[in-house]
């Protein structure tokens, strides 16, 4: 019979676009008892999440709690509840998470339509507000933060404009919530999912979501639609609504269970909402604007010190997601080599990208407890011993010099 060796993953600095290092509480919060899911205690815990997901999100919405699973499951839940089969969705692309969204309106029956621009960039709102009044989608869907090309979209006059036509705005906040501001109140938006595993450093399981009374509204009037069927009762065919397709991510029952019914719905996921708890009780302890001051010092260290070994960076640097550095490969160097060699020699972990990016970028991420200077000079000074083993000239010295003149306030 096979023995298997206890579980003793090796310490990782992780400087990818997602998943980052974990903040010891967070970690420690999780090995807390188990409560049972409708214990006064653990519903306590609940109601604490919601009101600091609030802050978080910068919004007084009733509506914000986790879903259980990955970001992806977040952002199923809020598009499968807001798609009937043959509503129009609008999804600027700019970036390959721009497809996922595209992807999952079409499973949804929607009609979409598409808006793109080259990756490395982000649209105008004034095009993206051309092709509302061109298009008049019910739903626009977008995404803020595009890990795959580390770009940030503008989203302040583009949910104003929705607003004021009455369509329907989600947005795909999974990279910068707790490091970005999202402004989910004062910008119009009607639901922002957001991301555990990356800004907020709490391990991938949950995803934040909040909306407003106008998503609600459409979900509960699908619900009505829906029990109306099932209980046999006759609905007018202009106001048949097809069935939510996902019981486990209907947010309608879910909010029914995040409410003050408390109607069971599944087995919450406890330790991960120790875990999410004690992370967003970190962010706000933190504060957010301190929170944001800190990404920006850190991104603004590690760039100086990429500038000056000399390498090119990627994309258009009017849109840099803070929180993402992209670096062109240099030429004739093996990308996949110095990552494997960072990451065996240094025991630090940098990504590559997907699709027409692929094996041209490196990306590096600057996010949540990842985001401080130990790992910063870490990275520049491997990077450098690396890049230098592998042939590549560079000014040896220099990548450090710069970052430590940013943190001695140069």
């Amino acid at each position: 019979m096979k023995r298997f060796g206890d579980l003793a993953p090796s310490l990782r600095t992780i400087m990818t676009p997602g998943p980052v290092e974990v903040d010891p509480r967070v970690l420690r919060a999780m090995s807390f008892p188990i409560l049972g899911q409708f214990d006064p205690e653990f519903t306590a815990i609940m109601n604490e999440t919601m009101e600091m997901l609030r802050e978080l999100f910068q919004t007084k919405n009733k509506w914000a709690f986790p879903v259980d699973g990955t970001s992806r499951s977040g952002i199923e839940a809020v598009l499968t509840g807001l798609i009937e089969p043959g509503d129009k969705v609008l999804i600027p692309i700019y970036g390959r998470f721009g497809y996922l969204l595209q992807e999952i309106a079409q499973r949804c029956g929607a009609e979409v339509v598409t808006i793109t621009k080259p990756w490395g960039s982000v649209f105008e709102p004034a095009e993206v507000i051309e092709a509302l009044d061109l298009h008049q989608p019910d739903l626009l869907a977008i995404v803020h933060g595009e890990t795959s090309t580390g770009r940030v979209q503008p989203l302040a006059e583009i949910g104003k404009a929705c607003r004021q036509r009455d369509i329907l705005i989600a947005v795909d906040a999974v990279a910068t919530i707790g490091g970005v501001p999202v402004e989910t109140d004062a910008w119009c938006l009607d639901a922002v999912i957001g991301g555990a595993q990356k800004c907020l450093s709490v391990p991938s399981g949950m995803a934040p979501v909040t909306y407003n009374e106008r998503v609600e509204r459409k979900l509960l009037a699908r619900k009505r639609v829906e029990a109306g069927l099932q209980s046999g009762t006759e609905v007018p065919d202009e106001n048949r609504r097809p069935i939510i397709q996902s019981n486990y991510l209907d947010l309608s029952q879910l909010q029914d269970y995040w409410g003050p019914q408390r109607l069971n719905h599944h087995t919450e996921m406890t330790s991960m909402l120790y875990a999410l708890r004690e992370g967003l009780r970190l962010v706000l302890e933190e504060g957010l604007e301190e929170r944001f001051a800190r990404h920006r010092l850190h991104e603004k260290a590690l760039v100086a010190g990429l500038a000056a070994m000399g390498l090119d960076f990627y994309g258009d640097e009017s849109c840099k997601l803070t929180v993402v550095t992209c670096i062109a490969i240099p030429e004739g160097i093996d990308g996949e080599s110095v990552r494997s060699m960072l990451l065996d020699r240094f025991g630090i972990e940098i990504a590559s990208s997907f699709g027409p990016l692929k094996g041209k970028i490196w990306r590096i991420g600057t996010m949540g407890f990842s985001c401080n200077q130990k790992n910063v000079l870490h990275l520049l000074g491997a990077l450098e011993a690396v890049l230098i083993r592998h042939g590549h000239s560079l000014p040896a010295g220099a990548a450090l010099q710069a970052a430590l003149e940013i943190y001695e306030g140069g």
